[in-house]
């Protein structure tokens, strides 16, 4: 496995990702189509995660769900990396290799991560004109 940073070629995730260190390697945080449905089946849409994740109900709810997320969420960013390099695959993350590799420190840290992902992956630019009435109208 290459220790080397993810690099995203994909212009369209540009400003759209987070990043989180784990072990010492950079891992890019993706909110993809396919995270976004993994995550409504497991907490019904993104605001419900946002409140778990802020109001776990004890410690160990709390870090596995962060741990969970973190892994999908890193993972999708290691799977558009193989997409994009079929000759330097890397790993996937597993929610027990985290768990090793991190300590509840880093786990409070990547919150903001993981936050800052989904509000990249949500982000929307919305390009709005005035409208033509027929006052406007070329004459």
């Amino acid at each position: 496995m290459s220790t080397e940073n993810i690099v995203l070629e994909n212009p369209s995730l540009e400003g759209r990702t987070a990043t989180v260190t784990i072990a010492g390697r950079e891992y890019t945080l993706v909110l993809s189509t396919g995270a976004t449905r993994k995550i409504a089946a497991r907490y019904g849409g993104l605001d419900q995660l946002g409140e778990k994740l802020l109001t776990g109900e004890d410690m160990d709810q709390a870090l596995g769900e962060i741990i969970w997320i973190v892994t999908l969420l890193a993972n999708q960013g290691v799977q558009i990396h193989n997409f994009a390099h079929p000759d330097d695959k890397q790993e996937l993350l597993t929610e027990d290799l985290v768990e090793l590799l991190t300590c509840p420190a880093d786990l409070a840290d990547y919150r903001e991560a993981i936050t800052q992902a989904l509000v990249n992956g949500t982000r929307r630019e919305v390009v709005s004109e005035a409208p033509v009435g027929k006052d406007q109208q070329a004459e």
